[in-house]
């Protein structure tokens, strides 16, 4: 696990293999699927497929991308499964002794039509004040690069905080990082990629005949926060030590979702 902290520090992500036993994620891709389902029949709009320049670009005649927050509230496999052992050491490595739940994600690119995302930082979507936000990708299946599996820059997030680098907003210097030169990720079911939220990432469309499953924990230190005003889905759940801002009036909020992030039913985030 030391070499999670040194590959992380110095390339801004880490690949972590086979983090999930096949008995946990047999019962973990059974609620995945499980959570889909629920979703679809809610009748709530589901397709977290980008807007914008860039990610048209990426796109093939017809794309989606099924999405929801929070599988943690959907599953108590899944609450385990944010909760594993090993898991939460090697976020340990990275943010050290207190670990913070900010949101999960659930993401499934279905097969041939599955949609990009283009190269982008995650920061402006929940900045803290200190900069530990990471997020973790926990695959449910295997992501190949035909599958449309993550892609990044490394060392990029030694770039800090770049203006307008939400992935969804033109801006001239991105295109300094083409996602076809990106690193290419691939991964087996089971692993866990870690990285930065001023990693430049991104990932191509699904065009392989699999769907391609992950589910994205988004956590930052315990001393650190998101900044005020912000109102992204945040359940400010301690995984691990102590939650140093946590107070009275925190612990009690109602946890909600900004509908301000909204544009046309689709939420503006990776």
């Amino acid at each position: 696990m030391t070499e999670a902290k040194e590959f992380f520090a110095e390339n801004g992500y880490y690949h972590a293999r086979s983090v999930f036993s096949p008995d946990e994620l047999s019962a973990m891709t059974t609620d995945f699927d499980c959570i889909v389902d629920q979703i679809q029949a809610s009748g709530a709009v589901v397709d977290a497929t980008w807007d914008g320049a860039a990610a048209q670009k990426l796109m093939g005649e017809s794309n989606t991308i099924l999405h929801t927050h929070n599988v943690q509230q959907f599953s108590a496999v899944w609450l385990r499964a944010i909760q594993q052992e090993r898991f939460l050491g090697l976020a340990q490595k990275i943010l050290g002794e207190n670990i913070v739940l900010h949101h999960t994600k659930l993401f499934l690119k279905p097969p041939r039509t599955g949609s990009p995302f283009p190269m982008h930082q995650d920061w402006s979507y929940f900045p803290t004040l200190k900069d530990t936000m990471i997020a973790a990708i926990i695959h449910v299946s295997d992501a190949t690069d035909e599958m449309g599996c993550l892609r990044v820059y490394p060392e990029s997030h030694r770039l800090g905080r770049m203006l307008n680098s939400d992935g969804r907003t033109e801006n001239p210097e991105l295109q300094k990082y083409p996602i076809e030169n990106a690193t290419r990720v691939e991964a087996r079911a089971g692993d866990v990629v870690f990285f930065s939220y001023c990693t430049l990432h991104g990932s191509m469309p699904n065009r392989s005949d699999l769907p391609r499953k992950t589910v994205l924990v988004q956590m930052h230190a315990g001393d650190d926060r998101v900044e005020p005003g912000n109102f992204h889905a945040n359940e400010a759940l301690t995984l691990r030590g102590r939650n140093f801002h946590a107070t009275r009036e925190s612990a009690g909020q109602m946890k909600v979702l900004n509908t301000l992030s909204y544009q046309g039913g689709r939420p503006k985030e990776s």
